[in-house]
């Protein structure tokens, strides 16, 4: 929790988090992953100065505990003095104990954005979901949050100025809104409607920006002049010099098997699977992981 403190921005987390969002497709199932085709709403994890304040946790605990789908376990809430914004015990349950800084007694309307965080610990905690490393595994946990339908509230928690400032999360406010506006791209979802913050609303948008490119890469065929001229000048060298494998600074890369004909490999824009098809100018590919339909000319 940046508290006061600089505030890290643009987008130096970005494999990891794509890497999260293909773990979240491997592990869930495309099914699985429309079923949460709607946001948290705001009504639902609304926390006014007036409620009560460990009634008024438990509450939009349950209501993230039904979001996720998780059974209907007992989220127990205490707040102390700590440098983190929230801290879950992983046990097998059916109770689980959540400490949140003392700091949210008075910022009562971030207590969801902290909340939706470390439900989503409990959440990856039984799915046995985890990266390799403290940074890491946080990272795939703001990340499956937002892009499950809750990490709209932890962008909201972030507000700068010239005299404080205050960000919730490992991301910074650009890959939260990365991964939202893959999200909003996926369901047709506008999360900016429910941002209280102008600080996220423009980090929503460098994030839609970047989310935005992943569909304009080649050998997509909606990749533009500059990016569709190197991808020829490359998949050429390829042909005539035999030079197969990555190329630097671009999504793609090259392969033959054994002495068959040439193919070029990508990351899908949705998902980050690889996906492999035959150079042959214009084929169209689907992704077997998130079931995207995917014009390439290659």
């Amino acid at each position: 929790m940046a508290n006061g403190g600089p505030v890290e921005h643009g987008f130096p987390h970005l494999d990891t988090v794509r890497a999260a969002i293909t773990a979240l497709y491997k592990r869930l199932s495309y099914d699985t992953v429309r079923s949460f085709a709607a946001s948290v709403p705001p009504a639902d994890v609304a926390f006014s100065d007036q409620d009560d304040l460990h009634l008024g946790a438990q509450r939009v605990a349950h209501e993230l505990v039904r979001h996720y789908g998780l059974p209907d376990a007992r989220m127990i809430i205490s707040f102390r003095e700590m440098t983190h914004a929230a801290n879950v015990e992983l046990a097998a349950g059916p109770e689980y104990f959540i400490e949140l800084n003392d700091r949210f007694r008075t910022h009562r309307r971030d207590i969801g954005a902290a909340l939706a965080h470390e439900v989503m610990h409990v959440f990856l905690h039984r799915l046995d979901l985890a990266f390799h490393g403290t940074r890491d595994n946080e990272i795939l946990t703001d990340t499956a949050a937002a892009y499950l339908g809750a990490g709209w509230l932890l962008l909201d928690a972030y507000r700068e100025d010239a005299a404080s400032s205050q960000k919730l999360g490992y991301l910074t406010p650009e890959e939260f809104g990365y991964v939202l506006a893959k999200r909003a791209l996926l369901f047709g979802e506008d999360p900016a409607i429910w941002f209280t913050s102008p600080q996220a609303y423009t980090a929503y948008t460098k994030g839609l920006t970047q989310a935005r490119r992943d569909e304009q890469q080649p050998p997509l065929t909606a990749a533009g002049w500059a990016g569709r001229r190197r991808y020829a000048k490359d998949r050429r060298y390829a042909q005539d010099h035999c030079d197969l494998g990555a190329h630097p600074g671009a999504p793609y890369s090259f392969s033959t098997a054994g002495r068959g004909p040439l193919s070029v490999s990508f990351p899908c824009p949705t998902c980050h699977q690889r996906i492999r098809v035959p150079v042959q100018g214009r084929v169209r590919a689907r992704c077997g992981l998130c079931r995207t339909v995917l014009e390439c000319d290659t």
